[in-house]
Parts: structure tokens; C-alpha cells; sequence
């Protein structure tokens, strides 16, 4: 059977998201499980300030402000919104921020018609213990814990209430190649009367340059203003209503993308620069005007069968322009693996241009396929440096490195990453490096990230996408020109304390190093510091700052950042303290790091793994009235008993652009345990769950894109639930994969349908119509029936047992695949003896046999027979995919495969399944 390829998954759900709901809100993490009984707001990324469509107009932006003050690297950065609710009804109203993944968030404020509400960051139990206690106490408190990349945030307000909104966070600039980049990600949602982004550098010693551009269209292209002296950049940009028009006419915004800052600085010729303020220092150091030392590299690349397509061919682009960027005075090689290890050559050779040129030949002809032996590569990788180190070929002042490109987890040979990593590290010498690239979205980055770091090097992310290859060449640009080696940067011990990371193994051209610390209290008036590092010749620079000049010329500029040498001390420390938690090798050093980082954390206010924070109401009691009551169950959080006849439908659908995930459910409470489900997921697998026997059995069905499959047929309860297929936009073999792109859900007894798309779902009850965008969230009252208690997520008089779709999303211009569904639904079932359907005629469990199992083709996969419903049938041993609980690579549900289209499994042919209309029942089969 294929292995499912989940392209649409991430490692982690980063943001941060907030809801304001009756005497409580809370701000949560968005990566609730399916299990999960949080209520959980979440808003499309694209669009900030939401509410359900119909009442969408009534919500008014009347500005939206971000200003940025950078000093010397470090920025801190302020988002404001004021939005109105200026419809007649109470409204929810959403204020979401994508912040770079580096950043901390350090301050978040909301003001509801003059109440305002302010956070303050805590040890995360600390934070925890408080906001259960507001929540006892019937206040309006919230936690904002740790994540990264978007804020999120909703509020349920009564008509007339105007919120403001004020998000601050914080952050160092990294050079690479040359150039400190600050990037803005605007999308305010809809047209704003006062839209501006402000950004101030000030930079001690003087810019060098500084643009600014952005990605909202040739329409904003010269709008952005700059104002330039030695010291100071002024950036502004200001786009008035007509020209935020996506249109002439329209009243749609084109104001959605990202702002970007460049600039650099300039450094004297030592290449050193030395600031003190307010009892901190910094020391920078980025030399330039060096000769490149010779590197030896061996490139370890991925070749099993998940990078087969783009991702090879990319990678085979990217190589073909590294190839050519090595020197006469480099050595290289390359190592490609799946489940076997293969050496381009066997020894480090010279970059001669012969030896390139069949470098490049032999990158083209990989095919991709089978497994992934990750740890006998990287063994392969070092041993070919060793060989070459004690043959002397190696130059004892050149870069010895690995660069790995994978896409996956080992899946051959060891496995258990964290021995993979203990082996690497065991034969590593000092003097190498290891840098990985991740490509993709499902691979495990936090594994690549540790190793690498673990051996001096560091790792990134390759978005698997058009550009990878650039991406992957941009990378390379930034380890392919090492200047030093064994860089030490030493100050007097008498005068500082508290130093950050000081020695570092190499500095690349176009980069820069920092070291912060705290000074000691001395009656010094200058401090002085020494750089010593190893190159084509030995180096050895000092530099000297005055310790109370750089204080008053910060007082005298309105937009600098006085408290910066302090905060980036904190920040710098924090993230080193990370690092290193992540490394430790004993559960008792993990704590003590933990320690140091939470109170640091809390010190500076930043919201880490290890603290939250808390947000309360000044004045709770009119912070009670000015939020809009919401139904809820304060015991049980989802559809409680109650006395008068209604149901309340609940549905929770996570964030799909920026998650690529996203779920629908009616009433979110606990779920079964993970393989009490059958499953019908990518293109389409099926996955029977047989409860009695304990045994999973899998079918395909390859129909026609269009096609409408039932999968349960109900007359007894009048439910059924019917799929629609969607194509993949390119052949394949000659076949074109279909998926679930449509799931309905129609009760005939009760006149109520949903509709589950790939971009919206649609509720209908009579002439009532509700459609909500994957990004809402929403309780709906629909009268005439019963509200039942709710412990498993099933709506009993509904028919409907446990049933969850999840959104598998592609990125835009994906060349294959497309937007599609998987559906999980209880194997304990609520319908009549009288249902059938795909899925619906396995209710009652047939009684089955498997026998003869014996190797088959594949030494991968047993072959046996199946006798079910009185036919043999061959069968393949197989697993699929389950991805509600591992949202990265699913759970592996392995299952006896019954070929030619479910053929003696199901009764009939797939064909007769095939139904006209979403809503239509099956008949006799």
C-alpha cells in the first residue's frame, strides 16, 4: 500500500489565541487535540478582526498602527488596533498578529469601552494557579502562553463597544550576508481609515544603507518613505482608504503581506563595536575584509522515496549552483541514502572543475526511493572527514563540515533519534560541524535542530514550496565563506559578570557575533575588550567604550529604545538557556536551566516554554458587563443538560492557512481511544475498525473526481453521510488521485445538513443557512430539539455517532495535490440495524478469518486470505495513517488491505455507492 504523505502537516501549531466568552476569557494555545475541552477562538490569519459573515460589515477598523523602534540590532515592537462593534447585536471581534519566530512576546493590553486589561508575565504554574482562581471568582482573566509566530485573540462584545488592542514583543536582529532584516506582517482584514507602519533605527556608529519593500503589490510599491541621516532611519508607510482598495469600486482590502526593513552599519576598521548602557554591554564583532579560508564539505542528501517529485528536483537545482560556488581549495563529496548509504567517492576530492562537473552528473541521476537511514549516512559523513584529516589532506586552518538536506524520520537501521544523536556526537571531532536542513513540513525539525547543534552547527527549515531551491542555495550562501576560526572574545574579569556565549568555532562573512553581559560596579570610565580568533594569520583586536557616553546620546532621541542593552542581555541569555535545556543530558539539569530561564523570563517579562501571562480586568466589574454573555457549561465546557428543548451545535475549526490543519466537531469534548474509529483518509483509504476481533481492514476506492460516495445510509434514524471526490491536478501513472474534497451530513428526521468543504461549512435548518469560513468558531441555537449531555461528542437524536473531519491543506500552487478531507467516525455507533453504506454496512461486525499468511512480494508486507461474508479474498498487510492525535506524521494503523476496490469485502460493486445529490440515500444494494 503507499504511505500516506501528509504535505499539509506542521510539527508544531504555532500562535497563540485568546477568547473573551461570558465572566471569563482565556488565551490559549490553538493546538488543542480533538480531545480537548477548551473552547478555543480562532480566527483566519488573514483576516485580524472577524466575526460570523453575516454581520461581518458591522464590524468597524478604525485604525491599526504598528511602530518599531530599533537600537543598535535589538527591536521592540508595538502592534495597535481600535475596532467598533457598530452593529445592533453583540459580536465576537478578533485581533490576530503574525510576529517572527524569534520574537518574544512581552506585553499585550486590551482597553473595552475605557476597561482595560493588562498582562504581567509568571512562572507558567504560578500563571496557571491565578487564572483558575479569577475563573472561581466569576472574573474576567486570561493566559497567554508560549508559541511562535501568530498572536490570536477574540472578544465577544455587546453592540456599540469599541475594543483597542495593543500587542508588544521583542527581538535581536541577526546579520546574514550583509544585511539586518525587519519584517512587518500586515493584514489587517478590511479597509482602515489610519493604517500606518512607523520603523526608527538608531545605530550608534552610523547606517551604512537602509530600503524598505514589501509583498502587497506593484499598487504600494512607492509609498514607503525614508528618512535617512548618519545615525537614524525613519521608515514610514501610510496608504490612504482608496489606495488600500483592491479595486476602484471594491471595498475589499489589498492590504495583505509583508513589510520589510534592510539596512547594515558601519564598523571601523577593527570590525569591533563595544556599547554600554544602563549597567549592560554588548560587543559586536563582524570583520569583512578578510580572505575566505578553504572548506571540506560533505553533503549528505535525503534520497528515499518522500523526496521523490519537487522536493528532488529542487534539491538537484540547489546543488547544481552549490557545486559551482566551490573553490579550487575546497574539498568535497557526497554521500546520498535511503535504506542503503552510497558514496559519490569514497575520499574528499578537489573542487576541480573535472571533479565538479561529475559531482553534478552523478546529483542528476538519483532516483528517489525506498527508506530513510539517517544515522548510518551521517557515521559515513564523518568517518570520510576523518579519513581525509589523518591522510592530511585536510589544511589544519580550513572549515571541516556535513551538510545534511532530509525531508524525513529514520525509518531504517537506527531509529531512536536520540541514539542516532548520541553517535554522531561520539565520533564528531571538535573541529567539525554539522548543519541540517529539514525540507518540508513534516519533517522532524526538532531533531535536525538538536543534532546540529550538538556538533557546532545550526539547522533550518526549507519550506517545501516553489522556491525551495532558492531557499536551500541561500543557506549554503551563508556557511560558504568561513573568515575565522576559534574566535574568543575576552573582557576584564574585575569589570563584568554574567557574560553570554564568548567563544565560538567559526565566523562566516556576512554574519556577526554577539556577547552581552553585565558590568561589575567599579569606578571605571571605559571598558575595554579583546578579540582573538584564527585565520590565514592570527588576530588579536581590541576594542573601548565609554560607559556613561552612549546613556546621554539615547536620552536625547525621542523613538530610541533606552532599556535595549539590558534586554538583549535577557534575550540573548534566555535563548542560550534553551539551547542548552535542550542538550542537557540529565533530567536534573534540565530543571536547574529551567529554573534560570523562568526567573530570567520573568525579570524582563517574556513569555517563554516556561512562563505565561496573565491578563486581568482593572476593573472587574464592569469588565463583567461589557462582555457579551455566551452559552457554555462552566463544569463540563460542551453540551451540558439543560431544561428548555434545544440543541446546541458546537464546532471548534482550528486556523487552516497558517496551522495547514483544522477540525470540525459537533459538541468538543473527549473522544474514544484513537483506533475505536473507522477512517476514511487521503485518496480515499478506507480503515475498518473491528472491535471484536481487534482487527483494522483497509480498501482504496479509485472513482471519478465529481463522484458523490455513501458512507452512511441510515432510513431507521434518517442519516446519511455522503463524500464528494476531488481530482489532484496532475496525473500520475496514468491515474488521477481523487480525495474527499465534500462531506455532507443530512438528517432527514430533523431537516438539518452540513456541509464540510475545504473552505467553508454550511449549516441548514429550513430556511435557516449559516456558513461559516474554516477559521470561525460559533454556537448556533437550533430550536425544536433536545440538548442532551454530552460526554463523547455524539448528538443522539441526531443519529450522528462521533464524527470529526479533518482539513488536509496544501500549500497555493502545490503542483499535485489539492485541498482535501479525512473523516473519522466512532466504531461506536448510534445508527438502526437497517444501515449500509460504505462504511455504515460494517455497523454489525461480520465474522472474518485470515489464514495462510506467508512473505509476499514485498518482504515488507505478509500476504494471506480472508474469508468475510462467505468470500476469499487476497489480502496484503499494510498500515495507514491516523492523523488526529500526531498531526506531524499520523499514528500508524496497520491493517490486512483488500485490493480491486474493496471487491468481496464490501457487498457489491463501489460503483452502486456512487450516489446523484450530497443529500441522496442508498438504495438496495
Amino acid at each position: 500500500m503507499p504511505r500516506a504523505d501528509p504535505c499539509w502537516s506542521l510539527r508544531k501549531y504555532n500562535n497563540f489565541a485568546l477568547w473573551i466568552a461570558g465572566s471569563a476569557f482565556t488565551v490559549d494555545e490553538a493546538e488543542s487535540s480533538p480531545g480537548s475541552s477548551h473552547l478555543v477562538a480562532a480566527s483566519p490569519p488573514a483576516v485580524p478582526f472577524s466575526s460570523p459573515p453575516a454581520a461581518g460589515n458591522d464590524i468597524t477598523v478604525k485604525s491599526y498602527k504598528v511602530e518599531s523602534r530599533i537600537t543598535s540590532r535589538f527591536a521592540h515592537t508595538t502592534v495597535k488596533s481600535s475596532v467598533v462593534n457598530s452593529g445592533h447585536n453583540a459580536q465576537s471581534i478578533g485581533f490576530n498578529v503574525e510576529i517572527p519566530k524569534r520574537a518574544f512576546i512581552n506585553n499585550f493590553t486590551m482597553n473595552v469601552n475605557g476597561i482595560t486589561f493588562t498582562g504581567s508575565v509568571k512562572e507558567k504554574s504560578v500563571a496557571r494557579n491565578l487564572y483558575a482562581q479569577a475563573r472561581a471568582r466569576g472574573k474576567a482573566a486570561g493566559i497567554v502562553r508560549y508559541s511562535m509566530e501568530t498572536f490570536r485573540t477574540e472578544v465577544h462584545v455587546p453592540p456599540g463597544s469599541k475594543v483597542e488592542f495593543e500587542l508588544h514583543y521583542q527581538e535581536m536582529m541577526q546579520r546574514k550576508l550583509g544585511v539586518y532584516q525587519h519584517t512587518v506582517h500586515l493584514q489587517p482584514g478590511r479597509l482602515v481609515p489610519l493604517l500606518q507602519v512607523d520603523v526608527y533605527i538608531f545605530e550608534p556608529k552610523g547606517i551604512k544603507f537602509v530600503t524598505a519593500s514589501n509583498t502587497l503589490g506593484e499598487q504600494f510599491s512607492d509609498l514607503t518613505k525614508i528618512t535617512h541621516t548618519k545615525e537614524k532611519a525613519h521608515i514610514v508607510f501610510k496608504p490612504t482608504l482608496q489606495q488600500q482598495c483592491k479595486c476602484e469600486n471594491c471595498t475589499e482590502s489589498a492590504v495583505d503581506g509583508v513589510f520589510t526593513v534592510k539596512y547594515d552599519v558601519e564598523r571601523e576598521s577593527n570590525a569591533g563595536e563595544l556599547q554600554v548602557s544602563e549597567g549592560h554591554f554588548v560587543q559586536f564583532f563582524a570583520p569583512s575584509d578578510l580572505s575566505p579560508l578553504s572548506k571540506n564539505i560533505v553533503f549528505v542528501i535525503d534520497v528515499s522515496g518522500s523526496m521523490w517529485g519537487l522536493k528532488m528536483k529542487q534539491t538537484v537545482e540547489a546543488m547544481q549552483a552549490i557545486l559551482d560556488d566551490l573553490s579550487m581549495d575546497d574539498y568535497f563529496s557526497i554521500i546520498d541514502f535511503n535504506h542503503n548509504v552510497r558514496c559519490w567517492n569514497e575520499d574528499l576530492v578537489q573542487a576541480s572543475s573535472i571533479q565538479v562537473n561529475e559531482a553534478k552528473k552523478y546529483i542528476q541521476s538519483i532516483k528517489p526511493n525506498g527508506g530513510t537511514n539517517i544515522n548510518e549516512a551521517l557515521l559515513r559523513a564523518v568517518q570520510m572527514l576523518l579519513r581525509a584529516s589523518n591522510q592530511g589532506l585536510i589544511d589544519p586552518r580550513s572549515v571541516s563540515m556535513i551538510i545534511l538536506v532530509s525531508d524525513g524520520d529514520p525509518t531504517v537501521g537506527e531509529i531512536k533519534l536520540s541514539t542516532i544523536q548520541k553517535n554522531v556526537k561520539r565520533v564528531m571531532r571538535e573541529e567539525f560541524s554539522l548543519y541540517s536542513l529539514g525540507i518540508g513540513f513534516d519533517v522532524d525539525f526538532d531533531f535536525l535542530e538538536r543534532i546540529a547543534m550538538d556538533n557546532r552547527g545550526i539547522a533550518q527549515r526549507i519550506y517545501a514550496n516553489h522556491d525551495a531551491a532558492d531557499q536551500l542555495k541561500t543557506f549554503y550562501s551563508q556557511v560558504s565563506s568561513p573568515l575565522l576560526r576559534t574566535i574568543a572574545i575576552h573582557f576584564p574579569e574585575n569589570a563584568v559578570n554574567n557574560v553570554t556565549q564568548n567563544r565560538f568555532d567559526k565566523f562566516f562573512h556576512g554574519s556577526e557575533l554577539i556577547v552581552a553581559g553585565k558590568l561589575q560596579p567599579s569606578d571605571l570610565t571605559t571598558l575595554q575588550s579583546l578579540t582573538t580568533a584564527s585565520a590565514n594569520m592570527d588576530l588579536n583586536i581590541q576594542t573601548e567604550a565609554d560607559i556613561h557616553g552612549l546613556d546621554s546620546v539615547l536620552s536625547t532621541h525621542q523613538h530610541s529604545f533606552t532599556g535595549f542593552a539590558r534586554q538583549m542581555w535577557a534575550y540573548i541569555t534566555v535563548n542560550q538557556l534553551l539551547a542548552e535545556r535542550s542538550l542537557a543530558p540529565t533530567a536534573n539539569k534540565k530543571r536547574r536551566i529551567t529554573q534560570r530561564i523562568m526567573a530570567l523570563a520573568v525579570e524582563h517579562q517574556f513569555v517563554t516554554p516556561f512562563t505565561a501571562m496573565l491578563v486581568e480586568g482593572h476593573d472587574q466589574g464592569g469588565a463583567e458587563r461589557l462582555i457579551a454573555d455566551s452559552p457554555r457549561d462552566s463544569k463540563h465546557g460542551c453540551c451540558s443538560s439543560t431544561k428548555s428543548k434545544q440543541l446546541i451545535l458546537k464546532y471548534n475549526i482550528s486556523m487552516a492557512k497558517v496551522l495547514l490543519k483544522g477540525y470540525f466537531m459537533f459538541c468538543l469534548c473527549y473522544l474514544p481511544h484513537p483506533f475505536d474509529f473507522n477512517v476514511v483518509d487521503n485518496d480515499p483509504h478506507f480503515i475498518i475498525h473491528f472491535p471484536k476481533s481487534n482487527m483494522d481492514i483497509c480498501f482504496n476506492i479509485d472513482s471519478k473526481p465529481g463522484h458523490i460516495l455513501n458512507l452512511i445510509s441510515d432510513p431507521g434514524t434518517g442519516v446519511t453521510i455522503n463524500g464528494q471526490l476531488v481530482g489532484s491536478k496532475k496525473m500520475k501513472n496514468n491515474k488521477i488521485d481523487t480525495y474527499f474534497g465534500t462531506i455532507s451530513i443530512y438528517s432527514k428526521t430533523h431537516g438539518v445538513q452540513v456541509i464540510v468543504g475545504t473552505n467553508r461549512i454550511d449549516l441548514m435548518e429550513g430556511r435557516n443557512n449559516h456558513s461559516f469560513s474554516w477559521g470561525a468558531t460559533a454556537e448556533l441555537v437550533l430550536d425544536r430539539y433536545q440538548k442532551n449531555k454530552c460526554t463523547t461528542a455524539n448528538i443522539t437524536n441526531m443519529g450522528i455517532s462521533d464524527l470529526m473531519v479533518l482539513l488536509h491543506r496544501v500549500w497555493k500552487k502545490h503542483p499535485v495535490q489539492v485541498d482535501f478531507l479525512g473523516v473519522y467516525m466512532s466504531s461506536d455507533n448510534k445508527y438502526s440495524t437497517r444501515v449500509h453504506g460504505l462504511i455504515g454496512q460494517f455497523a454489525q461486525e461480520p465474522e472474518l478469518k485470515v489464514y495462510g499468511v506467508h512473505e509476499g512480494a514485498d518482504p515488507k508486507k505478509k500476504e494471506a486470505t480472508m474469508v468475510v461474508k462467505g468470500n476469499k479474498v487476497a489480502v496484503t498487510r499494510g498500515w495507514q495513517k491516523d492523523y488526529r492525535r500526531d498531526k506531524k506524521r499520523g499514528s500508524d494503523v496497520y491493517c490486512w488491505f483488500i485490493h480491486n476496490n474493496g471487491k468481496g469485502f464490501i457487498d457489491g460493486s463501489y460503483t452502486s455507492y456512487i450516489l446523484p445529490q450530497l443529500d441522496s440515500f442508498l438504495t438496495a444494494i
